[in-house]
Order: structure tokens, then sequence, then C-alpha cells
């Protein structure tokens, strides 16, 4: 999800760049909600972590 943010952010300034600020506007709003969402999954993820006292691969 991280990876499909980033990508509409450089859509949007490739856009912006070359002057299609409706298109570079959409894209930036898309790559603001996925980033939320991703911001938001990862905080779930990490309190279920701490709450089960799993240990999260990558982290030690």
């Amino acid at each position: 999800m991280m990876r499909a943010a980033i990508a509409f952010f450089v859509l949007a300034l490739v856009a912006f760049i070359f002057g299609a600020t409706g298109i570079a506007g959409l894209s930036m709003e898309i790559a603001k909600i996925l980033l939320v969402v991703f911001v938001v999954l990862a905080l779930i993820s990490f309190a279920v972590a701490l709450v089960t006292g799993r240990n999260v691969k990558g982290l030690q």
C-alpha cells in the first residue's frame, strides 16, 4: 500500500510539472488517502502485537 501511495505522489508531481493540475490534484488526494490507510493499519497491527504479546518479525 505504501508503494501505491508513493506512486500516486510521483504521478501527481509529474502531472503538476506538465501542467495537468486536475490530474495532479486527484493523484495527490489518492496518495493522501492511501498513506492514511497505511498508517492506520500499521498502528492497529502494532497495537494488536503489543496486546497479544506476539513478537513481530523484523523489529527485533
